[in-house]
């Protein structure tokens, strides 16, 4: 007998955990089971269909079922699915490693592979500190981050993160940081342009390199979008600015582009638009389209031979994951940097995030929108309780909800944070798709503000 989405529920429901999930939910709110995808769609067991409007946790880039990236995982998977990589390597990983130092900002040299996002935080953090220990300056110790900042879930890259709603129930186990005020442009003030108010934000940042740079390893920012702390965006100006002041400072510049690299903000990487290089870049999500996990951690030559010594000097850095640089990752990585390649794909994007500004544009004027800010291929509604006040509505009441449960009856996946309606859909987006998209989370919008 064929499956149907209420037996997959019920199977589910008595044995699984899900993730960022309140399970006491789904005794009222349905699980959505799903069978298939194709393109930008998901299909249930019951034969609906759901536009992917958030690409599957901002991992979709090319569609669901790719079939350049599956045919080139199936083809690594009859010659080698992994190997360990300490004292061994294969073709894959360093062809892809390859790749990436080409393509991403100028000085990243080496990569070092995990299998997620958080993780390559933690090789950053890791990294960073343990490089200034083997440089004998072992008073730094500390990170510095933005206010509303996300960098993941694991320990060390949940401290340098600032959403309290992640964060403040593990606040005893977590390390003690710095923490700048977000360059974020809803708070700028009536006719301040975003550059200008990145700018004057950047006054907090500098004073606290002043006081606190000899103690500090590195500063840690999303670029240009804080995507979990309610898709939050500034201006490049405020990286120009951040790196001028590392560099003075003798500090490092962690970019965490793992929600915003590969084309989310309209370049492949964010910190192309501010034309810097930072010391470290942490990289997942896109890096395989969404099809298998994988991360990477960019760094330079000077801090991986901070490091490079003879044995006994105990400077080696003890890290690692067992499906580190994973050849099927690898594959599905190589297979999306050949449609990037192949397709011109972020001059295409534009077009098509000029097609989302245009389809979103109405709603600037809703009487509960305070906002409607785009990066590229991201765009984010924020609804507020009083338009002119921007006050927000509660919490509680989780008047987004209301959006992701219209979307399903309509056939979009929408998956707000809070009062935030977000769009980051893959790639392969047609315009009318787009329109359709924005038309039911519009609706939704109504339904959420009555």
């Amino acid at each position: 007998m064929p499956s149907t989405n209420a037996d997959i529920a019920a199977r589910d429901l008595r044995v699984l955990w899900h993730p960022c999930t309140q399970m006491k939910d789904h005794e009222w709110l349905p699980l959505v089971p799903i069978a298939r995808g194709e393109g930008v769609w998901l299909y249930d067991f019951d034969g609906r269909r759901y536009l992917d409007a958030i690409s599957s946790w901002w991992v979709n880039l090319f569609g669901h079922a790719n079939p350049r990236i599956s045919e080139a995982v199936a083809a690594q998977a009859r010659t080698l699915e992994h190997v360990i990589l300490a004292g061994f390597t294969h073709e894959p990983v360093v062809r892809l490693s390859e790749r990436l130092v080409e393509i991403t900002p100028p000085g990243l040299t080496r990569c070092f592979y995990a299998d997620n996002g958080s993780s390559a935080m933690e090789v950053a953090l890791k990294m960073s500190f343990h490089y200034w220990q083997n440089r004998g300056r072992r008073e730094k110790r500390r990170f510095i981050t933005l206010a509303n900042s996300y960098h993941g879930e694991t320990l060390g890259a949940l401290a340098v993160g600032d959403v309290a709603l992640y964060k403040d129930t593990y606040g005893p186990l977590l390390m003690d940081v710095l923490t700048a005020p977000s360059p974020d442009c809803f708070h700028r003030e009536p006719g301040e342009s975003c550059a200008d108010y990145s700018r004057r934000r950047f006054a907090d940042m500098a004073e606290l390199l002043e006081r606190h740079a000899h103690e500090v390893c590195a500063v840690v920012v999303e670029p240009l979008v804080q995507c979990a702390g309610y898709m939050r965006m500034y201006d490049p100006v405020y990286l120009r600015l951040l790196r001028e002041a590392c560099d003075a400072h003798g500090v490092h510049l962690i970019a965490d582009e793992i929600a915003v690299g590969f084309g989310r903000t309209g370049t492949l990487f964010a910190c192309e638009q501010a034309g810097i290089s930072p010391d470290f870049m942490c990289l997942s999500k896109g890096l395989t389209g969404g099809t298998l996990p994988l991360a990477v951690t960019l760094t330079t030559d000077e801090i991986y031979g901070a490091f490079y010594d003879d044995y006994e000097k105990l400077t080696a850095f003890l890290h690692s994951h067992s499906y580190t640089g994973n050849p099927l990752g690898c594959a599905a990585a190589l297979a999306t940097l050949d449609i990037f390649e192949d397709d011109d794909v972020i001059r295409r994007n534009r077009d098509k995030a000029a097609r989302l500004a245009q389809a979103a544009a109405p709603l600037a004027e809703h009487p509960h929108v305070g906002e409607v800010r785009q990066h590229g291929m991201i765009l984010a509604v924020e609804m507020v309780r009083d338009k002119a006040t921007r006050e927000p509505w509660p919490w509680q009441e989780r008047r987004g909800l209301t959006v992701y449960r219209h979307g399903l009856e309509h056939g979009v996946l929408l998956r707000p944070l809070g009062n935030v309606i977000y769009f980051m859909p893959p790639y392969v987006i047609t315009g009318d798709e787009i329109d359709f998209m924005v038309a039911v989370a519009a609706e939704g919008i109504d339904l959420a503000t009555q």
